[in-house]
């Protein structure tokens, strides 16, 4: 059994994303805290960031924050705003873009392991 752990709002830090145009990621809790089942990840896609299209061997869960942008899924694109939940399943072809003028946020919990990201090309 884990500890309980509570990760306040200025402990963590949020790192560029290399594949991506505008995206960071703050991983709040992982396995390293002793998390043996879910990762809990905050994104932020800055105005015109993007994502390009790729796959993730594990699923995602996906809750938005602040703002509106389109995710991608497979052919299909959704525009998702605060207060929406995406799921979307491992191996599934998906994007992001944040064509607004101001900068959006997500939460993005995952189960715990190897979260091998493919681009497709």
């Amino acid at each position: 059994m884990s500890d309980p752990l509570i990760r306040r709002a200025g402990d963590t830090e949020s790192d560029a994303v290399d594949a991506a145009d505008g995206l960071r990621k703050a991983v709040l809790l992982n396995e390293s805290d002793g998390t043996p089942t879910l990762a809990l990840r905050r994104f932020t896609l800055a105005p015109g960031g993007s994502v390009p299209e790729h796959t993730n061997a594990i699923e995602h869960e996906q809750y938005v924050l602040d703002g509106e942008y389109v995710v991608g899924i497979d052919d299909t694109e959704h525009t998702v705003s605060a207060g929406d939940a995406v799921h979307i399943p491992a191996e599934t072809v998906h994007w992001y873009r944040n064509e607004s003028d101001r900068e959006v946020a997500f939460l993005c919990a995952v189960p715990t392991g190897d979260d091998t990201i493919q681009l497709v090309e």
